[in-house]
């Protein structure tokens, strides 16, 4: 007996669609023997019929075929058309160009962007141009890649900044005597003489979306910010100065479960001192705490959110195994294993 089915597959309206071009059973020969009894009588019947049954026996088999790949249609299409990473942000995984075959594998492009999550997801017209990936070193065999654009950083770092989220009121810190004006009274004394004993707060906010540059094993980053500083003097906020900053980062990628992590440390910032309410404040002192400030309190606080990650757009069931991540020409290539999740993993108890 000899089966075969040739199939499909294009993108339609962000969802994929599978769709059946040829598909055939032959049997080359049907053979039903009874024994027993009046064997004999039916035996007659059968052998008269038995070009009739194996047509009936090859039917039933194409239409069973038939089934399989509407099934695997519909769980296709009902494919989640946005991940959603936490109350503000989704990644939008619509399709945005027709499978590609290849030899050994196959290329799906998803759109990638991020979207406020309460909006809903829908294909856009991308033109992606002719791309080449560079194999990863030593994961040629490697069940899955995933080829991650630099826009698909920025447009999530833009989105935080529109809904307000990259902003932060820094007043508890692990060393609680560096927001107190009497750690600083030696850099800056005319703080600490009008505002003796006083607490301080960061209002720590970026003045423009962060900036993610992917090139040949490097991840950087810069971000412009305005740290306003203010002391609470007996119950009341009072800002005192505000200085704008210009960092720089450098980070690692890490994938850990199905989320895309990382860390980043400072490489460089530069500032200017917007204005202030407590006389002039030497650049040196000013560079001094602002490296104080940015290596204790904002870098461990950009780091405890990357080390959340966001999640891959991997099909709710399989998880990653063995992971591999290389930079390479705005983009981050991901190859990895999957492994299917057992039911009682999935829901333990």
């Amino acid at each position: 007996m000899e089966v075969g089915i040739s199939m499909g597959m294009k993108s339609q309206n962000g969802s994929l669609k599978l769709f059946v071009t040829e598909s055939g059973c032959y049997m080359k020969d049907l053979d039903i023997t009874l024994n027993g009894g009046t064997s004999w009588f039916y035996q007659v019947f059968i052998d008269a019929f038995s070009n009739h049954i194996r047509s009936s026996v090859e039917n039933a088999i194409v239409s069973k075929i038939m089934d399989g790949a509407s099934k695997l249609d519909s769980f296709l299409r009902n494919l989640p058309k946005k991940i959603d990473v936490d109350n503000a942000a989704a990644m939008n995984v619509t399709f945005v160009n027709d499978p590609l075959f290849k030899s050994s594998s196959v290329e799906f492009d998803i759109d990638g962007l991020f979207i406020p999550s309460d909006r809903s997801a829908v294909p856009r017209n991308m033109l992606l141009g002719d791309i080449e990936f560079v194999p990863p070193l030593g994961s040629s065999s490697k069940m899955l890649w995933l080829s991650l654009d630099e826009d698909v950083f920025n447009s999530v770092s833009s989105l935080y900044f529109k809904v307000g989220l990259l902003q932060h009121m820094v007043d508890k810190v692990p060393d609680q005597f560096l927001l107190n004006t009497a750690s600083w009274r030696f850099f800056i004394p005319q703080l600490y003489r009008k505002y003796p004993d006083d607490d301080i707060l960061l209002n720590i906010s970026a003045i423009s979306p962060p900036s993610v540059r992917i090139t040949v094993g490097r991840i950087d980053a810069t971000v412009d910010l305005d740290v306003v500083v203010s002391v609470l003097d007996f119950g009341e906020i009072v800002p005192v100065a505000c200085i704008s900053v210009s960092v720089a980062v450098s980070g690692a990628a890490v994938v850990s479960g199905n989320n895309l992590g990382g860390r980043v440390e400072l490489d460089y910032f530069s500032f200017t001192l917007k204005w202030s309410k407590i006389g002039k404040i030497h650049t040196v002192v000013v560079q001094s705490v602002l490296r104080i400030v940015l290596k204790s309190l904002f870098v461990p606080y950009v780091n405890s959110y990357l080390e959340q990650g966001f999640p891959l757009p991997i099909i709710k069931g399989f998880s990653i195994r063995d992971a591999y991540i290389l930079t390479s020409y705005s983009k981050m290539i991901v190859s990895c294993d999957v492994a299917f999740i057992e039911p009682n993993a999935q829901y333990p108890g």
